[in-house]
């Protein structure tokens, strides 16, 4: 079993993580990046509060699994006698009067399946990040459970004394549990439930019939790809980096984030796996969130990071009264990043809008206004590409000029050369081109290791093996056949690799020495063994990668060297794009797999 054995529901608005045991240990509410009213998940070994539950009495075994290509999660519970329970839980999405409807709200159906179970209901929130056990009071058909600013409202058939109470009944017929916002409900919550039931998983389906799928690994990709949109925000067209914040990095590390913010860098990467997957109305609002985000040709650093909701306070500060997964802590909410110089930032954004000027399913593709603004991203990204930064791996307590924001500079000033080629301004164009050829010699030699004649991750002092080098073939800066690549790779996989497992780096930061493998990076290594002929192996390794995901086929931050297990913030979107990245790239085509076409 493995530390984060949780499946994820969600509709876009909100989301919860449920555990073996049918126990929802996590849920943000109003909104995907909120205070978490479920959160036992970083409430210590045995937390007194922050969850939904059932106990049933005598429980022997419980089994979990997602309705096929759905976000729709079922759990069995059975009993020493051999009565079943089973748990059907859901965030509701479908189409409604023209609209999507997807509400902050959760939907659990609770059936007999076999023998007479007896159960008990167990609902404690706790409100102000743990410290706020909150209160409830006892409506018609409903339980309010409130703290200073936060009110639930729990609708449902089942005994509303027996909740309250957390007391044991026999379990003869099913019940329904439908908790959100403080709203009456228009119809019955068995009638809710079932119909709510019934078109989300239809949704699903639907929505999954419209991906682009390679031919191996559909399985994995599906559900990475459901991952993937349920850590999008749909109001606003933002992406979270992951559901949660403070799960640790490592056991005992201190490396505890917060990651439900939007990260430019991931932009690009996250824009590429949903344009293969045709997931073109996530990719288009994740498009105009980031557009949008990002201050028009301003002068000074870009922000590395977003609130998903403009406006939402950043500032990093210490939840003290969760004592963090596993008793693991610190848990921090916000993030200090906000504040940090990340020089890659420019290559990202612009990286990105690329997508705009030559998608032609986009509603809202680029122009010259938009060429413009980023024109003037790709000026600051020239100034900036050998001034120390804190680095994609975001150092709290160092700065260098990193290979890795240089290159992404570079990427600025190349793409924007073919965007202004597409757009007619030749001059421009042949300008950018001749920027960014300068611009790469400088960072090749300075990146080039003293007297080892190959790549580091920093552009001067003492060499640094650092895994987003893998990356430089992915933006263009360097072929990946070029020896000095190939040379760079075995350094990397003598340094950084541990029986498949990659590390970011392997040098001291601000919290000692790293000890377990970024997932992403492992996708990074295996997607340069398929471009430098390497191809078996990295099929072998990315099979490998997807015994690492949990019961449900989910990923998390890292994966420890040692024991296979899975740490980090949960579900880690830079790993569900990697994945589906990979799989796209190894996949055999369909007239391989399918017809043996040759």
């Amino acid at each position: 079993m493995q530390p984060l054995d949780l499946a994820v529901i969600g509709n876009c608005a909100v989301a919860a993580l449920i555990s073996r045991q049918a126990r929802h240990e996590w849920f943000c509410f109003p909104r995907l990046d909120a205070e978490p009213v479920f959160n036992a998940l970083l409430g210590g070994t045995e937390p007194a509060r922050g969850f939904m539950d059932i106990v049933l009495r005598d429980q022997a075994d419980s089994r979990q699994r997602y309705l096929r290509n759905t976000a729709v999660v079922e759990t069995l519970l059975t009993d020493a006698a051999g009565a079943v329970v089973r748990v059907v839980d859901l965030a509701p999405r479908f189409r409604r009067f023209g609209r999507m409807y997807r509400p902050p709200m959760l939907v659990r159906r609770i059936e007999p399946l076999a023998g007479r179970p007896r159960i008990a209901i167990r609902i404690r929130p706790s409100f102000d990040h743990g410290a706020d056990p909150g209160r409830h009071s006892i409506g018609s058909n409903h339980i309010r459970y409130f703290g200073a600013d936060t009110v639930l409202r729990l609708t449902t058939d089942a005994p509303l004394t027996y909740i309250a109470q957390e007391a044991e009944f026999a379990l003869d017929r099913p019940v329904s549990l439908v908790l959100g916002a403080d709203e009456s409900l228009p119809e019955s919550p068995d009638t809710v439930a079932r119909n709510t039931i019934a078109e989300t998983e239809a949704y699903w389906l639907d929505w999954v019939r419209g991906l682009n799928l390679p031919f191996d690994w559909q399985e994995a990709v599906i559900r990475a790809a459901i991952t993937l949109k349920l850590c999008s925000f749909e109001d606003t067209g933002g992406i979270v980096a992951a559901l949660t914040t403070s799960i640790p990095e490592a056991p005992a590390s201190g490396r505890c984030w917060d990651y439900r913010f939007c990260w430019l860098r991931d932009a690009f990467f996250t824009v590429g796996a949903l344009n293969r997957l045709n997931a073109t109305r996530t990719m288009e609002g994740f498009l105009r969130f980031i557009m949008d985000a990002v201050p028009d040709g301003s002068d000074g650093p870009i922000p590395p990071l977003f609130p998903i909701a403009p406006g939402t306070p950043v500032a990093e500060r210490i939840a003290p009264a969760l004592p963090g997964f596993r008793g693991d802590g610190p848990v921090r909410i916000g993030n200090a990043a906000v504040g940090q110089r990340q020089n890659d930032s420019y290559g990202a954004i612009v990286m990105t809008a690329t997508q705009m000027f030559w998608d032609q399913r986009l509603s809202r593709p680029g122009d010259p206004a938009l060429y413009r603004q980023l024109a003037a991203m790709g000026r600051q990204a020239e100034r900036a590409a050998f001034e120390p930064d804190a680095g994609l791996w975001e150092y709290r307590g160092r700065a260098a000029a990193h290979t890795h924001s240089a290159a992404m500079c570079w990427t600025a000033l190349d793409r924007l050369g073919a965007i202004a080629g597409s757009l007619g301004l030749a001059a421009e164009a042949q300008d950018w081109e001749q920027r960014a050829a300068a611009l790469r010699t400088r960072i090749l030699d300075a990146a080039t290791a003293h007297g080892g004649g190959w790549i580091s991750g920093v552009l001067e002092g003492e060499p640094v093996a650092d895994a987003s080098t893998f990356l430089l073939p992915e933006f263009g800066l360097i072929r990946a056949t070029d020896p000095l690549f190939l040379r760079t790779v075995e350094v990397l996989e003598r340094r950084l690799v541990r029986d498949g497992i990659v590390l970011r780096y392997d040098h001291s930061d601000d919290f000692g020495t790293p000890e377990v493998g970024f997932l992403v990076c492992t996708f990074w290594y295996i997607d340069t063994l398929a471009r430098i002929g390497r191809r078996d192996e990295a099929r072998a390794l990315f099979e490998r990668a997807l015994s690492w995901r949990n019961h449900v086929g989910l990923l998390s931050e890292d994966v420890h060297p040692a024991t296979g297990a899975l740490w980090g913030n949960f579900p880690q979107t830079y790993s569900q794009v990697g994945l589906i990245l990979s799989a796209m790239r190894l996949s055999r085509s369909w007239e391989d797999g399918l017809w043996r076409a040759s």
